[in-house]
């Protein structure tokens, strides 16, 4: 078992920038990568950014260039820096622990932009 809890959201105004946090407690040495994934009001659940266990990572074409995610190790946290925020970056993030056989959610934290 992971748990996963996430920290950092609120309300920014655009151009802005929040750093979201998520740390991992539990069976954390099974971990393969570890991802940030958002969900708009009437939307589907989408990829943000990923870090695997070594180190590299992917983003989503939409936030390429203003999000970095990064990982701590002797924290066990795993960080979002969004930088250049814009209204359509609305949503509830959720960090995801992915291991060999299964996957675990964090329960999300609301991010807001205005504009």
């Amino acid at each position: 078992q992971v748990q996963l809890v996430e920290s950092g959201g609120g309300l920014v105004q655009a151009g802005g920038s929040l750093r979201l946090s998520c740390a991992a407690s539990g069976s954390i040495f099974s971990i393969n990568a570890m991802g940030w994934y958002r969900q708009a009001p009437g939307k589907q659940r989408e990829l943000v950014a990923r870090i695997t266990s070594g180190g590299s990572t992917n983003y989503a074409d939409s936030v390429k260039g203003r999000f970095t995610i990064s990982r701590d190790n002797a924290k066990n946290t795993v960080y979002l820096q969004m930088n250049s925020l814009k209204p359509e970056d609305t949503a509830v993030y959720y960090c995801k622990a992915d291991r060999t056989d299964d996957a675990y959610w964090g329960q999300g934290t609301q991010v807001t932009v205005s504009s």
